[in-house]
């Protein structure tokens, strides 16, 4: 095959009769068909890119389209492959247009995968890959596992997606935290309440990505991901797609049991490696495993266990700490979820074709390097959608922001977050016993001195700074799940907010108005300050006086990192594959899928071997 990109046409060329998915549950297959293709005008202009005549494509496929909003008339711009009538002349045309960048062959995007368990494995149950997590990362870790014939048991702390829902629910509406199933555990992982965006920027050659798309897609996801610049899913559509992928991995032989809480990691002495500076190299034996519904512990021996960890699984990355897991600590981002109405930003984005249903809600990426060092930037862009609640412990206030697929609601939100770095984390004591308990929390403050006195920053330290900021806005908020709020107006001004305007928060359960400047750092909110009328030149209105702040976004990615070798193993524990977001190697539910099945064909040739 043959791929063009670069083909272009005006928008009123595309067809739009197809109306696009509804969010409801009602929804039939009709309502999933994406609108048609122009495929003649497609074919017309691909012809003309190869200089031969239309009747010599047999067929021409999609491959991706987006749009080119930088000029008045805005243009539809398409990559396609396609197929010739006599597949001989394919070798010559390739070579006739070696220089031009627009031309190439099809790529082989299948997943091709590097093991396959023979018949009758496993003969030892301890050879059965454990998942821990099934977000993102997890879910297509066991996928992969399952479909190379390796039989996973995932073990997943939260619950089952709809109960999970129903809980997440119970914070939003009733302002009742179930601390083991709400945003960021359970089924689906913190994805799930999220724009369900699948692009990234990762380097992906061997197109795992593709796989990840397709495997959504064969499970419910509506089929226009696959070729759209920016797909997404959205809650309601992910619900049902992530119970078909579980259903899959269970007929594959894989076992998913909810409820489970990795409490120790069962570790044994490992001779040879070559483990970092007072590191010892271990080896995995086993899982301690709380049963949260019971409260019993229980061991489940196993020599390959994936950490398949959200962002947010600190108690964990104490565990793993204490176990004598090397890891390290790595920079996030902190700062607030901001809101405009979304025909302010699809007005200035789109011009005069806002409201096109082709274009749907506009969506922005933004970024300034302030003078003081730091970098603001716009993160987790959510087009007519909704902030919401998104603490996973009780007594702070998180924020993040998510869409259903539809795209439908009054209000754009993104998140507005200011670079920090370890250097940032808090050293004193104080901070370090009210982010913890009072026993470890000393106990790691003095580890933490001790690494300071030595130019390093303890690992735990991140957590400390986000649960910190968490405790202020649950404060600021008034103490029962609110989060704060703020004019941007008042903002810059200095000022708190004591009323709002034209914008009216989506946050649920609710704002109370105030001053930010009180909740985050003084260098994050200098350098938002100094940014948002830098973005207002960029976007008109993005620094309009009524647009809504929500403190605090704090779970941008992980505080740190679980460090892993070319092998995907840690650097110190055999058997021990770190892998997502929670880990440090992914970043949105795109790229956790991706390192999923990375980690997966490690195991799957470490435990059977290569083909």
């Amino acid at each position: 095959m043959i791929r063009i990109s670069e083909l272009k046409l005006p928008l009123t060329a595309l067809p739009v009769e197809t109306r696009r998915a509804a969010d409801a549950p009602t929804e039939t297959d009709e309502d999933r068909l994406p609108p048609p293709h122009p495929i003649a005008e497609l074919r017309r202009l691909a012809a003309q890119a190869l200089g031969i005549a239309d009747s010599e494509i047999a067929e021409l496929q999609v491959f991706k389209r987006s749009f080119d909003a930088r000029k008045v008339e805005l243009l539809a711009v398409f990559i396609c492959d396609l197929t010739l009538a006599e597949p001989t002349q394919e070798a010559a045309l390739l070579a006739k247009f070696e220089q031009n960048p627009h031309i190439n062959r099809t790529p082989d995007m299948s997943w091709h995968a590097p093991a396959h368990a023979p018949a009758g494995w496993p003969t030892d149950l301890a050879e059965r890959p454990v998942v821990v997590g099934f977000g993102p990362c997890g879910i297509f870790a066991a996928l992969a596992l399952a479909q190379m014939g390796l039989k996973p048991i995932v073990l997943e702390r939260g619950r089952p997606v709809r109960q999970r829902t129903k809980d997440t629910w119970g914070l939003w509406r009733k302002k009742v935290l179930t601390p083991e199933s709400n945003v960021q555990y359970g089924e689906g992982g913190a994805g799930l309440f999220s724009d369900g965006k699948l692009y990234s920027q990762i380097k992906d050659p061997r197109f795992l990505g593709r796989k990840v798309m397709r495997e959504f897609v064969a499970a419910g996801a509506p089929p226009e991901i696959l070729y759209m610049a920016h797909p997404h899913i959205g809650t309601f559509k992910l619900v049902k797609v992530v119970e078909a992928m579980r259903d899959q991995i269970i007929e594959l032989g894989g076992e998913i049991r909810f409820e489970q809480r990795v409490a120790e990691l069962l570790l044994e002495p490992a001779t040879g490696g070559d483990a970092p500076a007072g590191f010892q190299p271990q080896r995995v034996r086993g899982l301690k495993v709380q049963d949260l519904a019971s409260g019993e512990l229980h061991e489940l021996a196993a020599r390959h266990v994936v950490l398949a960890l959200g962002h947010s699984s600190r108690d964990t990355f104490a565990m793993l700490h204490d176990a004598g897991v090397f890891l390290e600590p790595k920079p996030f981002s902190i700062g607030v979820r901001i809101e405009h109405p979304q025909s302010v930003i699809d007005q200035s984005l789109w011009g005069r074709h806002a409201g096109h249903p082709l274009l749907g809600a506009a969506a922005y990426k933004l970024v300034h390097h302030a003078d003081n060092g730091r970098a603001v930037y716009s993160f987790c862009m959510c087009p007519g959608g909704t902030v919401v609640a998104a603490t996973s412990e009780p007594n702070r206030v998180v924020t993040n922001g998510m869409s259903q697929y539809s795209r439908a609601e009054r209000n754009a939100n993104a998140g507005m977050v200011v670079g920090i770095e370890p250097g940032d984390y808090p050293l004193d004591a104080e901070a370090w016993i009210a982010a913890f308990d009072a026993a470890d929390g000393a106990r790691y403050a003095a580890q933490a001195q001790a690494l300071h006195a030595q130019g390093k920053i303890h690992p735990l330290a991140g957590v400390v700074f986000q649960r910190q900021l968490e405790s202020r806005a649950f404060e600021a908020g008034g103490r029962d799940y609110q989060a704060p709020g703020q004019r941007v107006g008042d903002f810059l001004a200095g000022q708190p907010s004591d009323h709002l305007g034209e914008v009216q928060p989506s946050y649920k359960p609710g704002i109370k108005l105030g001053d930010l400047a009180q909740v985050l750092p003084d260098y994050a909110v200098t350098a938002m300050r100094e940014a948002l009328p830098v973005f207002g030149r960029k976007i008109k209105g993005y620094d309009m006086a009524d647009a809504v702040m929500t403190g605090v976004e704090t779970r941008t990615s992980s505080p740190l990192r679980i460090t892993r070798g070319e092998d995907f193993q840690s650097l110190n524990v055999e058997g021990l594959y770190p892998a997502g977001e929670g880990a440090g190697y992914a970043g949105g539910i795109l790229s956790a899928g991706v390192d999923g099945i990375k980690v997966a064909e490690a195991v799957a040739v470490a435990t059977v071997g290569s083909r």
